[in-house]
């Protein structure tokens, strides 16, 4: 008879491939930010601003954003010690996505004003969070934790729409979606005081 635990992986293998795939990709989010433009004279307090306000706000959004999706793949991870395949190749597709955030943030950082690219970044923020969402839905016993991880989809999905008409303001939107951390605070609180 074939051993039913055959099929599974071990999520603490997962888990150390997702923190190196986490660093290098929130590492990442700055390589170019000193290499963003050339001055002819010597900078003013204006010209950095005027160069680098939209690319540093952009990495500051696409770090913090990268650390609350950390936050909740470690936590989703502790609670699913082994998955099956088909649960190790969507961690591994939303692993991909978040290798892929260092580009659309630095296209994002460089002409966020282009509603293009402002909507392609929602987009790719948009795939991240219903990955993330999609992968507390299949552990089971959570469900309380599913909805801190659809808040952020149900922000993203109209900042995107908002980066369509008005990309000056999508990131004012996007920042929203940390009220994810909340959530899962007020959601954990009464589950913390029962055990």
């Amino acid at each position: 008879m074939a051993d039913p635990t055959h099929d599974l992986f071990e999520m603490r293998r997962l888990e150390s491939l997702s923190n190196t795939i986490f660093g290098v990709a929130m590492t990442l989010l700055a390589n170019n930010l000193p290499k963003a433009g050339e001055f002819k004279a010597m900078p003013t307090w204006g010209d950095l601003a005027q160069l680098y306000s939209g690319r540093v706000t952009g990495l500051i959004l696409s770090f913090i954003i990268a650390g609350v999706f950390w936050i909740s793949h470690h936590r989703r991870l502790a609670r699913q010690p082994e998955a099956g395949r088909h649960i190790v190749l969507l961690n591994l597709m939303f692993l991909l996505s978040i290798v892929l955030l260092p580009v659309t943030n630095g296209l994002y950082g460089n002409y966020g004003m282009s509603s293009a690219v402002a909507v392609l970044f929602g987009l790719h923020l948009t795939v991240i969070a219903g990955l993330n969402a999609t992968l507390w839905w299949l552990v089971h016993g959570f469900r309380h934790q599913l909805i801190a991880a659809l808040f952020p989809l149900a922000v993203f999905l109209p900042g995107t729409v908002v980066a369509s008409v008005a990309p000056q303001y999508a990131s004012y939107f996007w920042f929203l979606a940390f009220g994810s951390l909340l959530i899962r605070r007020r959601m954990d609180a009464p589950t913390a005081g029962k055990t």
